[in-house]
């Protein structure tokens, strides 16, 4: 499951590069181009909890941002 669409995984490793080399806007464009992945993601996964759970996809995306 990748909808990254044109993304490549290289531009990923770029920003990573740059994000620990202090750029911070490396670690601002990174986030825009993954969260519509996680959020699909979080998405899939919580499709197989129980009915009436009140985790919602992108409050789990959240959560995970903010442990890291």
């Amino acid at each position: 499951m990748c909808s990254m669409g044109s993304h490549t995984s290289g531009e990923i490793t770029l920003l990573l590069q740059q994000m620990g080399g202090g750029d911070t806007q490396a670690s601002e464009k990174l986030l825009r181009l993954v969260l519509p992945e996680l959020r699909a993601l979080a998405r899939h996964y919580l499709r197989g909890e129980r009915s009436g759970h009140t985790l919602q996809p992108t409050a789990l995306v959240n959560e995970a941002y903010l442990r890291w």
